[in-house]
């Protein structure tokens, strides 16, 4: 057993090569999560098939769907173990090379074993910025918040950290050491650099890591959303784009880029005008070298960069041919991704709620993260028309995926993780997991589900 002061070096990130052997071979799990008496035995990563054991980007795939493995089948949540960290972790736990990549707050990355959550390495890369350094915001300390994305290539899991003075720094991890491969600067191409948030996912794509801008939470000071991609390698130059406005725009939604017929889709934030178009209040379509070849902007364009009632707030969604986005209007929209329209281009709309987050995607049926409580709706494709469903418990307002023939979703506030039946709403399990940060998306593979929480990752079996 793990000495408690060793436990606390092993998750501080303080490894000397000796204790780097008793951490790997230790364990920092609490028991502060009892399972039941007739909870079963955790199952290893080795024991499911080798796509059921693999979830290395947000919602799993960079068409974010949210589909995880459809067996075992989810029926009822029992503890597993929880792991304290030393910080929060805002971004989606990855599980790749069995083990469970997380990163928090206080820039620190770690791998942890997923059948007991023992600490296998973990890396410190920074020092974070405090919140009375920034000029508004609200996540204290802020250091890495973006969900990392693992790259099969190079064996390496990238991260995004924020540090001292305002620093955007991409950082390439050893999968199986821990050891730092890659460090670059990464910041933004426009704006004071300590005014920008990186909150969307990171995306790993034709050789390069894409990595989005928004604002610190009160839209303040001089930020403009973005794009920067930098190779895999770490070498070679850097790639940018920038909305074209004259400030905000941001990029902030949690799902970071959808991957599309060879494109990347982001959702734009509010922009400052009200009188000229300023690219702001978009789906904007990029192709791989982050030229702007197409966007889409609803006709309410100019009333919502007034009132914040922005499209930025959920990732788009893929539902079969069609892009379907919805933003804090309330309305949802379905886009033809091979011609987004322009301005007031939607193929159709249709009231809906207002998301925050990623939607999980099942076919034709959505999944969404509505600031009410999750909804369903389904889109014909013949008529590209979508229609509402059931309406969950009110506090599941986090990111949804879909596993085990379950909805997953995260009453972050409340403390609970939620399954559901997908097509009834119905609560199958509910179980109480910690306070989790906003937009809190689980993560499921090899017969466990992960969640980020406030103090670390819960892991569930079920």
């Amino acid at each position: 057993m793990v000495s408690s002061a060793r436990v606390g070096a092993c998750v501080a990130g303080l490894l000397s090569a000796a204790l780097l052997a008793s951490c790997t071979s230790g364990s920092n799990a609490e028991p502060a999560f009892p399972p039941a008496a007739d909870s079963p035995a955790p199952a290893s990563a080795g024991s499911a098939s080798p796509a059921a054991a693999e979830w290395p980007t947000y919602h799993r795939d960079n068409g974010r769907s949210g589909l995880g493995p459809a067996q075992p089948a989810a029926t009822k949540l029992t503890a597993a173990w929880r792991a304290k960290l030393d910080g929060a972790v805002y971004g989606q736990p990855l599980v790749v090379g069995g083990r469970v990549l997380a990163a928090t707050e206080n820039d620190t990355v770690y791998a942890l074993d997923p059948g007991n959550g023992a600490v296998h390495w973990s890396r410190h890369v920074g020092t974070p910025v405090p919140k009375s350094d920034l000029p508004c915001g609200n996540i204290d300390p802020l250091g890495i918040t973006s969900t990392m994305a693992y790259d099969a290539g190079t064996g390496l899991v990238f991260a995004l950290a924020e540090s001292t003075g305002g620093a955007h720094t991409l950082y390439g991890i050893d999968v199986a050491t821990g050891q730092v491969r890659v460090k670059r600067a990464a910041e933004p191409p426009k704006g004071d650099r300590i005014a920008h948030q990186q909150r969307s996912a990171l995306t790993i794509e034709n050789g390069r890591v894409y990595i989005a801008y928004g604002g610190l939470a009160g839209d303040c000071a001089q930020y403009i959303g973005s794009v920067v991609s930098v190779p895999v390698s770490g070498s070679g130059a850097l790639q940018s784009y920038a909305i074209p406005t004259t400030r905000e725009g941001g990029i902030w939604a949690p799902g970071g880029a959808v991957v599309h017929a060879g494109k990347l889709y982001y959702a734009v934030g509010n922009g400052e005008s009200t009188s000229g178009f300023d690219g702001s209040d978009t789906v904007v379509a990029l192709d791989p070298a982050l030229h702007r070849t197409d966007y889409f902007a609803p006709s309410t364009w100019a009333d919502d960069n007034e009132k914040d009632l922005d499209l930025g707030s959920m990732t788009p969604a893929v539902v079969g041919s069609s892009i379907v986005i919805a933003g804090k209007r309330g309305i949802g929209y379905v886009l033809d991704p091979a011609h987004l329209g322009g301005i007031g281009g939607e193929r159709s709309q249709a009231e809906i709620c207002a998301p925050f987050g990623g939607a999980a995607v099942s076919g034709t049926t959505l999944f969404l993260p509505c600031s009410d409580g999750i909804r369903s709706a389904s889109l014909d494709e013949s008529s590209g028309k979508l229609r509402t469903g059931w309406h969950g418990p009110s506090g599941a307002t986090g990111s949804p995926v879909v596993a085990g023939g379950a909805v997953w979703v995260v009453d972050y506030d409340g403390g609970l993780l939620y399954l559901l039946d997908p097509a009834t709403g119905k609560v199958r399990s509910q179980l109480a997991i910690g306070v989790a940060p906003h937009f809190a998306s689980p993560t499921v593979a090899a017969g466990h589900g992960y969640v980020g929480t406030m103090t670390g990752v819960v892991s569930v079996t079920y």
